[in-house]
């Protein structure tokens, strides 16, 4: 990764938060799960307000600073960023409502006094509707089943999602525990990142008030705009990478290096691109690249660490399950075919 030469505040304190908390705790949090004194960092950090505008206590850092947190984070703790992503898709939606939700949360989230998940990634299912928004009370009446929800007991409050009955997508807030109509599971044992608290929620009969409302549109307008988001290589595949390639010596992550840089700046350079509908087919191609290129820097740590990789304290090995977990991250059927095609040449 460059470093600017005068780098952004934020910048600055998430390779602070990184290097003096993040990485040197990450094996372990790897095994024992993120803990709460990680998260009230991150929240001391600013980094909760990274794109959160200013009137609201926010920093309305631009999206280049943004991409370097997230790889700095990445790299360091895959788990930690994990959980802390999930709280800036609450806040930019925060930022589009116009309903009173933004006024009484915006603040909150923006200075960190709040952290917040998200369950939506329920809504690329469709057509099936695995949670089902209907009318009810004069608010929102919620039930199905949400298959992932991260940061269970870490997060104060989520962005919950359902489909109503006129085949919309709404996005409303409640509260990260359980109550009423809303039940957890126990926490996932997963290949890789169990770390970040990730649980399923069985939905009967949870009822929000409609000022909870933050978004409501309908779904193909809301879709076409995810798929927008979901073609493009995610920063924190760089830093994962970055963090396999500074285990090899020089010699070996050299060419590794270079190739991902090249990636990388082609796929920034895209993602900054005034028409996000330009270059589909060569952003899906540059994130299925940096997936590579991934894989083939922890595989690379792992062989190079030996047999000292297969133990759980072993730093190759972890970055290896987590290059696995990014694969998936944020898949889409579209993201997964250009995957496949690719893979079978």
């Amino acid at each position: 990764m460059t470093i600017a030469p005068h780098p952004h505040p934020l910048v600055v304190r998430a390779r602070r938060l990184a290097d003096d908390l993040l990485a040197p705790h990450a094996e372990r949090v790897d095994q024992e799960g993120v803990p709460v004194g990680h998260i009230d960092a991150v929240r001391r950090s600013g980094l909760l307000g990274l794109g959160a505008p200013r009137e609201y206590g926010g920093a309305a850092a631009p999206a280049p600073v943004g991409r370097e947190v997230a790889e700095i984070l990445a790299g360091a703790c895959c788990s930690t960023w994990f959980v802390q992503t999930q709280h800036h898709t609450p806040v930019a939606t925060l930022t589009r409502s116009e309903g009173p939700v933004r006024q009484r949360l915006l603040g909150p989230l923006a200075r960190g006094e709040l952290m917040s998940g998200v369950a939506y990634a329920h809504l690329r299912a469709h057509p099936r509707t695995p949670v089902r928004a209907t009318r009810e009370r004069g608010g929102w009446r919620f039930d199905g089943t949400v298959p992932w929800y991260t940061g269970w007991g870490l997060n104060d409050v989520m962005l919950l999602a359902g489909v109503t009955d006129d085949d919309e997508a709404l996005f409303a807030f409640t509260e990260a525990r359980e109550q009423p109509g809303l039940v957890a599971s126990e926490p996932m044992r997963l290949a890789a990142l169990t770390a970040a608290r990730t649980v399923s929620l069985e939905l009967d009969g949870l009822w929000l008030p409609e000022e909870s409302v933050a978004l409501r549109q309908p779904y193909e307008t809301w879709a076409a705009a995810d798929r927008l988001k979901t073609v493009a290589a995610s920063p924190a595949v760089f830093g994962v990478a970055e963090a396999a390639l500074a285990l090899l010596d020089a010699t070996t992550a050299a060419p590794l290096r270079s190739r991902l840089g090249d990636v990388r700046d082609r796929a920034y350079a895209l993602a900054d691109h005034p028409d996000p509908e330009e270059h589909r087919a060569e952003r899906l191609a540059l994130r299925t690249r940096a997936h590579e290129l991934m894989c083939a820097a922890t595989t690379a740590a792992v062989v190079a660490g030996g047999g000292r990789s297969l133990t759980l304290a072993a730093t190759p090995q972890r970055l290896a399950r987590e290059a696995l977990f990014l694969l998936v991250q944020g898949q889409t059927t579209q993201s997964r075919t250009a995957h496949l095609e690719a893979l079978l040449g």
